[in-house]
């Protein structure tokens, strides 16, 4: 009867200060960026390119190389209905009506994935409302995607194969030996044979083993650095996997039914291998992330302060900002702000289609104080496989983001402000005003 007594009480203890947490009666949430993925898309080889990686055709998404596909609209859609009940519940949102969609800045990249992203969050976050998705004008390259403006900072390729190379600690090759295990189940799905064993020559003919060289680190002239060989060419194949997987393909379509989940999540492995060495690498973290995190800050301060800042999308006076970009983006961020992430039923540092970093302001009413509270939020691979709506009841996965100076997910603003802006490596920032067109 006293265990029963204590823990129940536990649980009701428990239970209230999860309850204080989550939301503070003394605090209000003022404004957010969010920072997100696009939805599940086509993959980014061609035909060609995919099949000489297989002695099997690849399953067909029905839209061109890199669109985002109907179901990956129909996921992001889900994401808007979720981030409308949370930002209502918040009190960022009004509970009906379109008064505050011209105070959400959307701002996405040139992609079609990137932009009908924006429309499928849009949509549902601002239901019946006109909420523009801003992007840079036809042809031109955006800067808060693709590194920095040419002739803002000279890019070091060097610098960049020199700090890949650092990290792998010995020669290129050793990575097979690293990732042996999992490049040996994927050469077995792709040709049938395993690393280092004999092959069907004639089924083999005219295709690439994982294992055949190059193996190498290789500046990129203009860009940065690369990484060549098996884990370069088994990232983008296990994401084909991945996208299979969440697009709902039958099983037997995803690896020629040789992928399922716990074989999809072992493979990840060399995902996440080839982005840690090739997006989280500080010198490339911070080459390729400083401008997009510095046009985050600067858009946080704008919102806490009230007036113009230079850097900042949107205006003063805006409730948020949601940008639509890449999981490399969110990789570079992570690798520029030292943080790392590992929601259930996932590795560290994933980024599954339409996952989001997200950074809310939020205003102690007693003090006129402001905090910001960090997020990594994404739908699990079940909620995507399975098309299953979200809600506050049915939420998507949401962890902390403990970014190191601040001493937790929540981080008072003055802090936060100095120890991200340290985290910014100002040579690749351009504040210059970014041109705009509404789609």
């Amino acid at each position: 009867m006293v265990k029963t007594m204590r823990r129940t009480l536990f649980i009701c203890v428990w239970v209230t200060l999860f309850t204080l947490e989550a939301a503070p009666a003394a605090e209000t949430l003022e404004y957010v960026a969010i920072m997100s993925r696009h939805g599940v898309r086509s993959p980014l080889w061609t035909e060609a390119q995919q099949n000489s990686f297989s002695t099997r055709p690849w399953p067909n998404f029905g839209v061109p190389i890199g669109y985002i596909t109907p179901r990956g609209r129909t996921l992001m859609e889900y994401m808007g209905d979720y981030y409308r009940e949370y930002f209502t519940q918040a009190k960022l949102l009004p509970a009906s009506g379109c008064g505050v969609a011209d105070k959400f800045y959307f701002w996405s990249d040139v992609d079609q994935r990137d932009v009908e992203t924006g429309r499928a969050l849009a949509s549902r976050m601002f239901r019946g409302c006109t909420v523009p998705v801003y992007r840079v004008p036809e042809g031109e390259s955006d800067p808060l995607f693709k590194h920095v403006k040419p002739g803002v900072a000279k890019l070091d390729p060097t610098a960049a194969a020199k700090a890949i190379s650092e990290r792998i600690a010995g020669p290129p090759e050793a990575l097979i030996t690293r990732f042996r295990p999992q490049l040996e189940a994927l050469q077995k799905i792709l040709f049938g044979c395993e690393v280092g064993k004999t092959c069907d020559a004639q089924k083999i003919a005219g295709k690439r083993l994982l294992v055949d060289p190059p193996f190498g680190v290789e500046p990129r002239p203009g860009g940065l650095a690369d990484l060549m060989g098996p884990l370069r060419s088994a990232s983008e194949i296990t994401d084909m996997f991945l996208l299979e997987y969440t697009e709902g393909m039958k099983m037997a379509d995803v690896g020629w039914g040789q992928v399922d989940k716990a074989k999809l999540l072992d493979l990840m492995k060399l995902y996440q291998g080839y982005v840690d060495l090739t997006l989280q690498t500080p010198y490339l973290a911070r080459a390729g992330g400083s401008n997009l995190m510095s046009h985050i800050l600067k858009s946080l301060e704008q919102a806490a302060g009230g007036a113009a800042v230079a850097g900042s999308l949107g205006k003063p006076g805006d409730k948020g900002l949601v940008i639509l970009g890449h999981d490399s983006n969110e990789s570079q961020m992570g690798g520029l702000l030292g943080i790392h992430w590992e929601p259930q039923g996932y590795m560290a540092d994933v980024r599954p289609p339409g996952s989001a970093m997200i950074f809310e302001l939020w205003k102690d009413s007693a003090s006129g104080k402001y905090s910001v509270r960090s997020w990594f939020v994404t739908q699990t691979l079940d909620q995507m496989r399975d098309s299953v709506p979200l809600s506050l009841k049915t939420p998507p996965i949401r962890v902390p983001l403990m970014i190191p100076g601040c001493g937790g997910a929540s981080c008072a603003w003055d802090l936060f402000r100095t120890t991200v802006a340290a985290d910014i490596t100002q040579v690749f920032v351009s504040n210059e005003p970014i041109p705009a067109i509404a789609r």
